[in-house]
């Protein structure tokens, strides 16, 4: 069968709606970019690329950067830009996602990307981007250096609202998760009654093929037991996942929704193993303040972030979910494979409501 959304094949996490597109661009304002590296060429096998998360127009971003937070649950991996979002609780470049070797030619790129943007960048105060990676190295060879400043600056002038594409792109072309094809994948939630959007962009690469669960479903373990899950011998690797929400929130209340992330993966599966980097940073567009005013006071505090708790939780479930139901099947480096969710049978299962591991 055609590679669908799990919404579109009746999979869904959680009671609250999704938006409009079901994907982080719901949030007012953030674009999603993406560019993907695919080689054969004699200096390498490559599947790799760059996935850019804009909160708001380059300019804008600078003179008024957003507030936003980082957490970690498993820190063997990197976020640049991460010490001054915990110092400052400010966003004032896109996010960029790459492969792990790739970090510094995307983070050139944000800078370039910036310089262009403002004649006050490098002169009045200068830009640490936040860039985010994974490993992609067991489908791409990881010292061809494939991916470039170049294609990273793609990615960013490329982003768009709405509808996005998920799945085997961008940063998410060469990850393997659960023994399957991971990628990017993403989803959104509205929250009801106050008109606010949360939504959530994943970079997953990450899992063992047995622990997978989809919506309480142990899949992983039936799918291994069927003899069908075609599970390949990767080990699991980091999952990278950006939140980002209209809701009136300072640095510190992004922090904490960044937190929620982890119990997200925890429910598909993650045990947050030794090497893995699961790293988390929300960023909120509701709350603004100039570059050189003073410092941002107010938003949400307390009980009143319990909704936007719930929402990420959820929105992070399906985002995993929905990169393994759409990334297909990929041959990369020394002709590995690395099939795509057997997702007929996913659903199958789903649908005979076996052994669950919740209700509701």
């Amino acid at each position: 069968m055609a590679r669908a959304r799990p919404r579109d094949l009746g999979v869904a996490i959680g009671t609250l709606p999704a938006g409009a597109a079901n994907a982080i661009t719901d949030v007012p304002g953030v674009r999603v970019g993406h560019t993907t590296v695919w080689s054969d060429g004699p200096g390498g096998v490559v599947r790799s690329g760059v996935t850019a998360v804009l909160p708001d127009a380059l300019p804008s971003l600078f003179e008024r950067p957003v507030p936003a937070g980082a957490a970690v649950l498993n820190g063997a991996g990197e976020l640049t830009g991460s010490l001054q979002i915990a110092e400052w609780g400010l966003l004032e470049a896109p996010v960029m996602l790459t492969s792990t070797m790739a970090v510094g030619r995307a983070y050139d790129a944000a800078v370039l990307a910036m310089i262009d943007a403002s004649p006050r960048v490098g002169t009045d105060d200068v830009v640490i981007p936040v860039v985010g990676e994974c490993d992609d190295s067991y489908l791409s060879d990881a010292r061809s250096m494939g991916v470039t400043v170049a294609d990273a600056r793609a990615a960013i002038d490329c982003a768009v609202p709405g509808v996005i594409a998920s799945g085997a792109i961008g940063a998410g072309t060469g990850m393997v998760a659960f023994g399957v094809k991971g990628g990017v994948g993403t989803a959104s939630r509205l929250l009801d009654g106050t008109g606010w959007t949360v939504g959530v962009l994943a970079l997953v690469n990450f899992g063992e093929p047995a622990r997978l669960v989809i919506d309480g479903c142990p899949v992983g373990r039936a799918l291994a037991t069927n003899g069908t899950d075609g599970a390949v011998g990767a080990p699991a690797g980091s999952c990278i996942v950006v939140i980002a929400t209209d809701a009136p929130l300072d640095g510190r209340a992004c922090e904490r929704l960044a937190r929620r992330a982890g119990l997200g993966l925890a429910r598909v599966g993650s045990t947050a193993h030794h090497g893995s980097g699961e790293i988390f940073v929300a960023i909120a567009t509701g709350l603004r303040r100039e570059r050189d005013g003073d410092e941002t006071a107010g938003g949400l505090v307390g009980p009143a972030l319990d909704p936007l708790f719930g929402a990420v939780v959820d929105a992070t479930e399906e985002a995993v979910i929905d990169s393994l139901f759409v990334a297909d099947t990929v041959v990369g480096r020394a002709g590995r494979r690395v099939d795509g969710l057997p997702v007929e049978e996913v659903l199958a299962l789903l649908r005979s409501g076996g052994p669950r591991l919740r209700s509701g």
